[in-house]
């Protein structure tokens, strides 16, 4: 990889992580505590387990198998976490970590993508050390998302709608 393609990656897993955060926190602002909570069957996952778990997996992927600090993750307790607590401090966990990976990320020039790592048992790099995570953590944000509108239905505020040229139809209309 160059090293302008190895910038360049790195600059978009930082925005991808930012991105990310912001969605989620678009989401929980027009969220309360319960509904925070919520989960649509009792097998299923809350959103605030959810994110939990996006803080549990950036930590150990990122902050841990990138940024080399110790890795405490309790994956199991992700999940389980049924102590209601307010939406503002599972928001500060999440965001902690965030910035954490941010900061891990920014550390790193292209020299260090190649290298290898140790990540829940098995050998990677630090390039799909930081692409796994961020695909995960996408996949998660959508179903944060989702969530929120299933709980919200028409009071849900969208956080984006495109205006431009590619949204009109043939006719000139929007779509």
């Amino acid at each position: 990889m160059s090293q302008e393609s190895a910038r360049i990656f790195l600059a978009t897993a930082r925005g991808s992580l930012a991105e990310g955060l912001r969605k989620i926190e678009h989401c929980v602002n027009q969220l309360n505590d319960e509904q925070l909570w919520w989960r649509p069957r009792p097998e299923m996952n809350s959103i605030a387990n959810l994110m939990l778990h996006l803080s549990g997996n950036i930590r150990q992927w990122i902050v841990s198998g990138v940024g080399g600090s110790a890795d405490v993750r309790n994956r199991p307790v992700e999940f389980s976490d049924r102590s209601n607590r307010p939406k503002g401090e599972v928001l500060a966990i999440l965001q902690k970590t965030v910035k954490d990976a941010d900061a891990a990320i920014a550390r790193l020039d292209e020299s260090q993508l190649a290298a290898p790592r140790r990540i829940q048992g098995r050998e990677t790099n630090v390039t799909e050390a930081i692409f796994k995570p961020l695909a995960h953590f996408q996949g998660h944000v959508q179903e944060i998302i989702h969530l929120t509108r299933e709980q919200l239905g028409e009071r849900y505020k969208f956080d984006f709608v495109p205006k431009g040229k590619e949204q009109e139809s043939a006719s000139g209309q929007a779509l």
